[in-house]
């Protein structure tokens, strides 16, 4: 996939736009793009917006002009552009807004989110990248190569629930449609591996197979000053040592969309609400899926 598809470069101008609402606010959290106007970066975020729906499922915005900020505004900016996309979900039980992105190290994983904003505050280091892959993209090379094991990823999976190891699994699909809508979740280090049967374990070992071909990833050398902007039902990242102690490489916010696609009824469990368009996700308040 050329640059073009989903590269929205932007300036000086931008991080102006940013540091001026952050400022503007005095440490209040806006909840509505008009509590935070961005006059010049603001339809970039309505162009990114569309693109993880309608389009790639993901933009990077690059050009920020990450020295401009300290971690505190840039913390800021980020719940400043998720007024602008939606509406910020809590990524802990404590209710943190803004975190250093999570999953397992090399497995891949998707947040309980209908997008994702990810601020790149150091350049990652040399030989390292944000890798992504497309849920569309592993589903069709399972219809091309494994009919026996796509038809298992349609079909409910046993998934662990957060604080309850005996409890019984929370059973969802990889992959779904909705209204005709296409919609993938995979959490790698989410599903219960001792309660798959046989079917599932092949299903799901084909998927990781598909998942580490050469020229499945799109891999992103993030530099300081760019924002990630993904769509989890249809883009899935892979976990990776992202920062480093106190000191992040990157910071994300968790979003519930206003333009968000229909979810199966399944995903219920760990969103809460399926409707297009409802605020739904974050991390569970109740027993829920560890990771999402």
């Amino acid at each position: 996939m050329l640059p073009a598809h989903w590269m929205l470069p932007v300036g000086g101008e931008a991080a102006a736009d940013l540091l001026a609402a952050v400022s503007a606010l005095g440490g209040a959290r806006p909840e509505r793009p008009e509590d935070a106007p961005l006059p010049r970066l603001g339809p970039v975020l309505r162009e990114a917006a569309d693109r993880l729906e309608h389009g790639a499922g993901f933009a990077l915005l690059r050009g920020l002009a990450a020295d401009r900020f300290t971690l505190e505004t840039a913390a800021a900016a980020l719940l400043t552009v998720a007024a602008h996309l939606g509406a910020a979900l809590p990524q802990d039980a404590d209710g943190a807004l803004v975190a250093p992105p999570g999953g397992a190290a090399g497995r891949l994983f998707a947040e309980p989110a209908d997008a994702v904003a990810m601020f790149c505050l150091r350049a990652l280091p040399e030989g390292e990248a944000m890798l992504l892959h497309s849920a569309a993209s592993l589903h069709n090379e399972l219809l091309r190569r494994d009919r026996a094991a796509l038809a298992a990823l349609h079909a409910p999976l046993p998934h662990r629930r957060a604080g309850a190891a005996e409890a019984a699994p929370l059973m969802m699909p990889v992959f779904g449609t909705t209204g005709g809508a296409f919609v993938g979740r995979y959490d790698r280090a989410a599903l219960l591996d001792a309660r798959l049967d046989p079917a599932q374990v092949a299903a799901v070992a084909a998927l990781d197979a598909a998942a580490a071909a050469p020229g499945q990833a799109l891999a992103i050398p993030l530099r300081a000053g760019d924002l990630l902007v993904l769509n989890p039902h249809l883009v899935w990242r892979r976990g990776s040592a992202a920062s480093n102690g106190g000191d992040p490489r990157l910071l994300g916010v968790w979003l519930s969309t206003r333009t968000s696609r229909a979810l199966p009824e399944s995903f219920r469990a760990v969103f809460g609400e399926t409707a297009a368009g409802a605020r739904r996700g974050g991390a569970p308040s109740g027993p829920g899926m560890v990771g999402g």
